[in-house]
């Protein structure tokens, strides 16, 4: 694990972190929008909104646990454009796109969205101490809270117009169906509040994190199968027979940071973590030693998404902290092995590959696009950095 430790240090600060850094937009504020495959950077491209807070998230966490000042100078550059730009100070919330001047072009609000915002203002705070942007981190709670859950349903919504009336979920929905209720946003509230929780202990703010929980594993996670159900209509009913391995094994260990901040104990809690590991480990993981995407009505896609290797090393990292079972230490290994070998891009100028296919040949996609940032990639460095001593 130490050798680990040391490669992922070097890959963190000598590859992935220059790699943003150098597409600060020093001229309209942010971050350039995007970067296609050949490398070549669009100066005029859209810049996203989650795009944004993932990249206030990114820079603020490199520097709370590399200290590199770097990382702190384009952490304050990109909250300074979260608020002068991506939030709304009309209609409140964070806006889904803008053009490469900081215009929004794309007023939509998703719950998804919000919640970047929480978790990248709750780390920013973390290194900067900046009161407004725990106030903002705050206000976004509100508005998810007031706008976003239904009560009712014990569910948070997912998609509205500018103006925050509810409208079809087209942003999150995904395999040609539209959701009213999905797993990815509850897992990024959790995700957003357990960070807010970390900078402000709210007793309210704790019940509504256990709430989520209890979610997962009530309305969310299959008992049987050791799946999570991925996309439901408005009365919690599973639309698709849909397994996102990739998904199940982030939800994994974002379900067990939250659960070991709150200091619960709860059995039942601490197996599905754990059952969720091992079953991804049984049918996602690949002879290379990759994880692929999914499976959707009994046909696998497989793709080898960047962000599903990052999120699987610290998902099985955290089931080896768990369970001291050596086969998560073995898997670990072969997934950061096939990483350096397949997906980081050693062109100069590059980053990571969007994905591998089945041939083995990377995708011809975009290196920097607004859902493609360092938040995960960055995320597992710094996830290894703090777990392995």
């Amino acid at each position: 694990m130490i050798k680990l430790r040391e490669e992922v240090a070097k890959e963190l600060s000598k590859h992935i972190m220059p790699f943003w850094i150098n597409l600060k937009d020093e001229e309209n504020g942010g971050f350039y929008g995007n970067v296609d495959y050949d490398l070549k950077v669009d100066k005029k491209g859209v810049k996203g909104g989650i795009a944004s807070s993932r990249l206030l998230w990114s820079f603020s966490a490199a520097y709370r646990v590399t200290k590199e000042e770097k990382n702190l100078v384009c952490a304050h550059h990109a909250y300074d454009f979260l608020v002068n730009n991506v939030y709304d100070t009309v209609q409140e919330g964070l806006f889904w796109l803008l053009d490469h001047e900081g215009n929004p072009i794309d007023t939509r609000k998703h719950i998804y969205a919000q919640a970047f915002g929480i978790y990248a203002l709750s780390e920013y705070y973390r290194v900067s101490q900046r009161t407004e942007a725990l106030k903002l981190a705050k206000k976004l709670y509100s508005i998810i809270e007031t706008r976003g859950y239904d009560k009712e349903k014990n569910a948070y919504l997912e998609e509205f117009n500018r103006q925050w009336i509810k409208q079809d979920n087209e942003m999150l929905s995904e395999n040609g169906i539209i959701a009213d209720i999905t797993t990815n946003t509850h897992l990024h509230v959790l995700e957003a509040y357990t960070n807010l929780y970390r900078v402000w202990p709210n007793n309210e703010l704790k019940k509504k994190l256990m709430n989520i929980i209890d979610i997962f594993y009530n309305k969310i996670f299959d008992n049987k199968t050791k799946f999570l159900k991925v996309f439901f209509d408005n009365s919690w009913n599973e639309l698709i027979d849909l397994k996102s391995y990739g998904h199940d094994i982030e939800a994994s260990w974002l379900l067990d940071d939250a659960i070991k901040l709150l200091r619960l104990k709860n059995d039942k809690y601490d197996q599905m973590v754990v059952d969720i590991a091992y079953n991804i480990a049984n049918y996602a993981i690949q002879n290379d030693g990759s994880i692929i995407n999914e499976k959707e009505n009994n046909i696998e896609d497989y793709s080898r998404i960047w962000w599903g290797q990052a999120e699987a090393i610290v998902g099985f990292l955290n089931a080896y902290e768990r369970t001291e079972d050596e086969r998560f230490s073995i898997i670990i290994h072969n997934l950061w092995a096939y990483i350096q070998q397949n997906l980081i891009d050693v062109r100069e100028g590059g980053e990571w590959f969007w994905s591998i296919e089945d041939d083995g040949q990377p995708s011809i996609r975009a290196i920097a696009e607004p859902w493609k940032t360092p938040y995960h990639n960055a995320r597992f460095c710094l996830e290894i950095l703090e777990r392995v001593k």
